[in-house]
């Protein structure tokens, strides 16, 4: 491999054919490097929340002048992303609140976050169903993927508004099968995320969002995140502090600059989508400054924050045995390199 970067074009366009290929291969002791460069293979989501600053940072060559090269593997839904890395099949994954039902099963460590995804989880309803308030939903079938910010963000509305998750009936599947059955009326109403709100908002003019995260915040905050292996995250900080110093470089660039980003992300990485769109999405995620997520992993806060929903997953997939997040989220790396 030739000590270089790997061109931009190749690395993004080659994300879904490495999927096979990277998934098939045994896991790796430690990253593959030649020279000094290091090349990761990453499980990430495609939604902005999740690839904002990955799709920034090799934009702008962030994690390249780290010496930072990813084979990216794109996932559907989170579940897959955890499941990959559960396997050994992924050396580092980006994913939204689904990490959270990772980390407290042990073995696993969580080191940075990329935001609180505080409105993309949105719960939308046909009133041509018979649905136009939570009072409504009561016997009714609602379209998510379990296990997801999706599902966490259901859970927390529905009880939030006198009714109980055994109050309705939720349908599983990923979020494509979910969204159209929600458009075709074959459900009533759908919990997505962004942005799935927009073909739902394209397809179904008379659909009415009922609420999103946003009215449970900070009370119940959703973060997303990066996660490794605890053995291999020990192994290889030197690795994760120069990635960490590439996602902080794009991270504070987005803020900055969050009009010229939405363009390039839209430009570049989202041509199904808007500006508009893609300004709404990142609208709908609350990031904080490199140097201001110091000051939440110090005090305690983004732990706070993942424990609230791990303590959503324990219960529901059982987990019998679960880590605090004291113990799976390990701020130490940050705070030693902003």
């Amino acid at each position: 491999m030739q000590s270089g970067a790997t061109p931009l074009s190749s690395r993004i366009s080659r994300r879904r054919l490495l999927a096979g290929a990277a998934l098939g291969a045994a896991a790796l002791a430690s990253p593959a490097i030649a020279g000094d460069r290091v090349r990761l293979r990453l499980g990430y989501l495609h939604v902005v929340a999740v690839d904002g600053q990955i799709l920034t940072g090799l934009d702008r060559g962030s994690f390249d002048q780290q010496g930072i090269d990813f084979d990216l593997v794109e996932f559907n839904t989170g579940f897959e992303v955890v499941q990959a890395m559960a396997a050994g099949k992924l050396d580092v994954l980006s994913a939204g609140g689904v990490i959270s039902s990772l980390l407290p099963r042990g073995g696993y460590t969580a080191f940075l976050v990329n935001d609180i995804e505080i409105a993309t989880a949105q719960l939308w309803v046909r009133p041509d169903k018979g649905v136009r308030a939570f009072a409504d939903l009561r016997g009714k079938r609602i379209a998510t993927v379990r296990m997801t910010t999706a599902h966490i963000f259901l859970d927390r509305a529905l009880r939030a508004n006198g009714l109980a998750p055994a109050d309705v009936e939720i349908v599983n599947s990923n979020m494509s099968a979910a969204v159209n059955a929600f458009i075709a009326g074959e459900v009533p109403a759908v919990a997505l995320w962004v942005p799935f709100n927009i073909v739902v908002r394209d397809k179904v003019p008379g659909a009415v969002k009922l609420v999103d995260a946003s009215a449970y915040y900070p009370q119940s905050a959703v973060v997303g995140g990066w996660v490794a292996r605890q053995e291999y995250f020990a192994a290889n900080r030197d690795v994760f502090a120069r990635l960490i110093r590439g996602w902080a470089d794009a991270n504070d660039h987005m803020l900055r600059n969050g009009k010229a980003v939405a363009g390039a992300l839209q430009k570049n990485h989202y041509p199904q989508a808007s500006v508009a769109d893609i300004e709404e999405a990142l609208a709908a995620q609350k990031m904080f400054s490199s140097r201001e997520w110091k000051r939440l992993y110090a005090d305690g806060s983004v732990a706070r924050w993942l424990q609230q929903v791990s303590d959503f997953f324990a219960t529901e997939a059982t987990i019998a045995t679960a880590a605090p997040a004291t113990q799976y989220f390990d701020p130490s790396l940050y705070l030693s390199t902003i």
